[in-house]
């Protein structure tokens, strides 16, 4: 068999194909994005980028009842989103194979919270298997299908950000080939969930849930492993790794299958050891519930609640029996806080946001990143689409007070994702917020991936686009403006006529992502500093654009001036925002 280093992304997308699978939908979000990416460039397959991640899974779901053997993905935050259908088609089953992928982010590389996913599981009573490397999650994912046939359910694979992105070697296997089982198939009392068919589905579920228990007991991937009986390990995923590589000599109970959890098995491991150890990242799961079953451990009284472990935590943690916290870098490395990039089309607009001294709600996007010293335009982020919500309420609660004050942003791709009912809702309550969308053409913070306003699918056709003027009219909002962001006077007047007229406004900030090659054919010359001109008055640092540096020490003669700003002409690519700015004429 071929052999080939593959992330666990890739070998999910490879797992998929391997097991007939041709159907799949996501919203991209880091670290689950590449698996839709590699699925998509297999012969024969159907992939496609839905709005959101509730569409996702109903998209799956219909492809599901349909007979089809279906894909839905997401990083854990999107199955907030997807929840709806989710604990329903628990109820419902399927007909053909549904596997839902929540890919985790211990330590927030890129998230907004930390939750644990396997609370999902266990909540919606769905089976969830959890691989510890890209070789398992490749063999995992074709397991997580047949799961799915064979017990009538939706299934769960569930990754963390190091199981998603870490590359190891893994065995490829030849590609079942799709049985095509499609079919039109009236079943009424099954999938129609009025209150006396849920009824009886729950019933249903509950069978389910009395034969996955004894599943789990023979299931192939939950391993023992019995070296020191001193003591024994439990744990799962990446966290197995890191412990066996620190304590080779210990008995381990490695779950492939977290829920549910094989009871006996676990008893019967802990009756091998003396001392027995839970070692999970994030919540007490797996040690709530084993202590449930009246087997004594020890777990988060040592193990830290938050952020990724590695070898040296759990190291420390079992030898000296105190909580430690992710081992640290000892070298002291210069702080390089994120930044938008250079060119960014954002910068401009959260330039002129600080300007009009507004309360600015922000959203999930490369934007979030104004908050930071100097730009400080933005001052609240909680989820997707929560931004104009959030500008809404605030802007009625503080009434007279908040009049003129209040701004919500949101990117085209997040406003498609979830901001289009709440700007229904804004037009419908006649709100006084100012609502801008950063349209830069693509869903730029997860990779340039397509959406449906940029004209083209995830498997590169030609599509219908969203215009958004159109559909935000449709709303019901009337005062809707188009500007370039990279323009800061237009930016500057434009917010400050939309925030003082009366009721909901939308302004389009529209300019492509600096990096988006499709939309940037031709490059602009670098933009250089006039050192005689320049009087050191520092407004163009106030854009914290990367070229941009101060050098002390630099006077002139009949100035006032200590220093004078300086272009790395290697980081610039002429947006022109920093001439704008200056006061001197300095910059061109």
């Amino acid at each position: 068999m071929k052999k080939v280093l593959m992330s666990g992304n890739e070998a999910i997308a490879r797992g998929v194909y391997e097991a007939g699978v041709r159907f799949a939908a996501a919203y991209p979000g880091t670290p689950s994005t590449e698996i839709m990416e590699q699925f998509a460039r297999y012969d024969g397959v159907y992939a496609e980028w839905a709005p959101n991640e509730k569409v996702a899974v109903e998209v799956a779901i219909g492809a599901a009842l349909g007979g089809a053997k279906a894909l839905a993905v997401m990083k854990h935050v999107g199955v907030n989103v997807a929840a709806d259908p989710i604990f329903t088609v628990s109820y419902t089953g399927i007909a053909g194979a549904l596997v839902i992928i929540s890919a985790d982010d211990p330590s927030m590389h890129s998230s907004q919270n930390e939750q644990d996913n396997r609370n999902y599981a266990k909540f919606a009573k769905i089976p969830m298997l959890e691989p510890a490397d890209p070789q398992e999650a490749k063999e995992y994912v074709k397991l997580a299908f047949a799961l799915s046939e064979q017990f009538d359910t939706p299934v769960f694979l569930r990754t963390t950000t190091r199981v998603s992105h870490s590359k190891s070697v893994v065995t490829l296997g030849e590609p079942q080939v799709p049985e095509d089982k499609t079919t039109l198939a009236h079943h009424a009392a099954k999938y129609v969930m009025v209150p006396i068919n849920a009824r009886t589905r729950r019933v249903e579920v509950e069978k389910r849930q009395k034969a996955l228990l004894k599943f789990a007991e023979t299931f192939s991937e939950n391993k023992m492993e019995i070296n020191d009986p001193e003591v024994g390990i439990i744990t799962a995923g990446m966290p197995y790794n890191y412990a066996k590589d620190v304590f080779p000599n210990y008995s381990y109970l490695k779950l492939g299958m977290v829920y549910p959890l094989p009871v006996k098995m676990i008893r019967h491991f802990a009756s091998k050891v003396k001392k027995l150890y839970v070692v999970e990242e994030l919540d007490p799961y797996l040690e709530e519930q084993i202590r449930a079953m009246g087997v004594e451990v020890i777990g988060k009284e040592i193990f830290p609640y938050t952020n990724e472990f590695d070898p040296g935590v759990i190291r420390s943690a079992i030898t000296s029996s105190g909580e430690r916290s992710v081992t640290s870098y000892p070298e002291s490395l210069a702080q390089r806080p994120p930044n938008l990039c250079p060119g960014c089309p954002h910068r401009g607009l959260f330039y002129a946001l600080k300007k009009s001294k507004a309360y600015v709600h922000g959203d999930i996007g490369c934007y979030t990143l104004s908050y930071l010293k100097p730009l400080e335009g933005l001052h609240s982020c909680i989820c997707m689409g929560a931004s104009i919500g959030m500008a809404h309420g605030m802007s009625k609660a503080l009434m007279e007070k908040g009049k003129g004050k209040v701004v919500g942003v949101i990117g085209d791709s997040t406003f498609l994702h979830s901001g289009i009912t709440p700007l229904m809702n804004m037009a419908y309550n006649n709100s006084d917020a100012l609502i801008i969308i950063l349209d830069n053409s693509t869903t730029a913070m997860t990779g340039m991936q397509e959406h449906p306003g940029t004209g083209y699918t995830l498997m590169g056709k030609e599509a219908k686009k969203v215009n958004l003027n159109i559909l935000i009219s449709a709303l019901g909002i009337e005062n809707i403006r188009v500007i370039d962001p990279n323009n800061v006077k237009e930016a500057r007047s434009a917010i400050k006529d939309e925030l003082a007229s009366s009721g909901p406004s939308v302004i389009i900030a529209q300019s492509p992502c600096v990096l988006f090659k499709r939309a940037n054919q031709k490059a602009k010359p670098p933009l250089k500093i006039d050192p005689d001109a320049c009087e050191g008055c520092r407004s163009c640092l106030e854009l914290n654009c990367p070229p941009i540096a101060w050098k002390k020490g630099v006077t002139k003669e009949g100035s006032k001036r200590k220093g004078i700003a300086v272009i790395d002409e290697t980081l610039c690519n002429g947006c022109g925002l920093c001439a704008q700015v200056c006061k001197f004429g300095a910059i061109g």
